[in-house]
């Protein structure tokens, strides 16, 4: 996708509040991958992606940027932890485990592609495999037909139920594949084997029968039927070239690895491994995957971590160099918690107002009370633990637990309206139960 930087920028704006500055580092990124693809491969050839380290507290959007990122333009995407990750010679995930994870991604983002390309040609096959399952079923259920016609009406209205959905919710049963699961070479290393895979064509496909609804029978016919059309190499060919030069990998908790100083014995060392391992990684090498060896030299990794502790200068210097660009992100106050209230497409307030309406329930948030609940937010932030928005989500359990509780759908739709008043006192009661200090100096706007 060839938007501009501002054009990206403004996508993002619509799910993420502030953060201007990181925003726009993650947009420049994107549009040096569009310009780079346009250049001839001499030159493409010799021009890697300028990798990015996000420095903020948790909660204030550093994962959902760069999720947002991949999902705008389609890239394989994933996230990592820096932490579960182990140097070589240790029992645990080992770093190129996240570059198999990834053609994993691409494997499922090109093959999705595919069938909805498929889709038309495949939908008349699949019902009519519907069809000659429920048919039968439906004619023994019906009285002795005597005329061909009748028969033919049946199974018109057959056809017809068939396609509105009518049926979705019946059980039938279906033969389907029976693929065995993975088996890994080194448990904990990932990369499995899958017997079935390797002698496919061999020996014959076992089925096995299983009862299911209409609907589900639906979605797996519809896999089967779109694998018959799809050239299943070329998907496996096409994913492996997007996730080289396409793919975004978020490692996040990158500080929890960073050396504090020093160069002892012990957890030390283990996280100098690990950023070792990391290092060829994130330089450019080549991974065998089970689909295929994949380079990683055009992979845009983007790191993130609250450094409280550490420090990005605590990183050993040749990932440092790895990581060009950093960017700082703000902490959220109080305006900015109004904001993500409230602006968001996904707003968390639009959230819960779906959710109650399943109980008739009408939630009304006055603008006081949306002021004062951000500020409440921020202030436990402040108090407590720094939480960013997802403080929100357990400031807002608690202001709606009793009308969440008592609610039952039992009535005609009903306005419940949350001001100011209402906000102050359960939020205040809530934190003078946990502790009595909490709330002194909060007096809501």
């Amino acid at each position: 996708m060839d938007l501009a930087p501002k054009e990206v920028v403004k996508e993002l704006d619509k799910y993420i509040i502030g953060q201007a500055v990181a925003k726009k580092a993650v947009a420049i990124a994107l549009r040096n991958r569009y310009r780079r693809s346009k250049l001839d491969k001499t030159m493409r050839d010799e021009i890697t992606p300028k990798n990015i380290i996000l420095k903020g507290p948790t909660g204030v959007g550093k994962t959902e940027i760069a999720r947002r990122l991949a999902k705008l333009v389609r890239a394989p995407f994933i996230k990592v932890e820096a932490t579960k990750f182990t140097e070589v010679g240790y029992v645990g995930r080992d770093v190129e485990s996240m570059i198999r994870d990834l053609v994993e991604v691409s494997i499922h983002l090109v093959k999705h592609e595919k069938i909805e390309e498929v889709a038309a040609k495949v939908k008349p096959l699949v019902e009519k495999r519907l069809f000659d399952i429920i048919y039968p079923l439906k004619k023994a259920q019906a009285s002795t037909v005597a005329a061909t016609s009748e028969e033919a009406l049946l199974s018109e209205t057959v056809k017809s139920k068939l396609e509105l959905g009518e049926y979705d919710n019946e059980v039938i049963e279906l033969d389907v594949k029976d693929t065995p699961k993975d088996i890994e070479v080194v448990p904990g290393m990932g990369g499995g084997i899958n017997i079935g895979n390797i002698f496919e064509g061999i020996i014959p496909v076992r089925k096995k029968r299983r009862k299911m609804a209409v609907k589900q029978a639906r979605e797996i016919l519809t896999i089967e039927e779109s694998d018959k059309l799809i050239d299943l190499d070329g998907v496996n060919s096409e994913a492996i070239k997007r996730a080289e030069q396409e793919g975004i990998i978020f490692i996040d908790e990158i500080d929890k690895i960073a050396s504090k100083g020093g160069r002892g014995n012990g957890p030390e060392v283990s996280r100098e491994g690990v950023q070792r391992d990391i290092l060829p990684i994130v330089e450019g090498s080549t991974v065998n995957t089970k689909y295929g060896m994949i380079r990683t030299d055009y992979i845009l990794f983007i790191a993130a971590g609250a450094f409280h502790i550490s420090k990005v200068e605590d990183l050993i210097p040749e990932l440092q160099g790895r990581f060009p660009i950093l960017v700082e992100l703000d902490s959220l106050k109080a305006k900015d918690f109004e904001r993500i209230l409230t602006e968001p497409k996904n707003a968390i307030t639009i959230q819960y107002s779906e959710l109650f309406k399943v109980d008739n329930i009408n939630l009304v948030f006055k603008k006081e009370a949306i002021s004062t609940i951000a500020e409440f937010a921020e202030k436990e932030n402040n108090d407590t633990e720094n939480l960013g928005a997802r403080r929100l989500h357990t400031v807002m359990e608690q202001l709606l637990e009793d009308i969440s509780f008592n609610a039952d759908g039992g009535h005609p739709m009903l306005d419940v309206v949350i001001d100011k008043e209402y906000v102050h006192k359960v939020l205040e009661n809530a934190s003078r139960k946990r502790d009595p200090k909490m709330v002194v100096g909060f007096k809501g706007k």
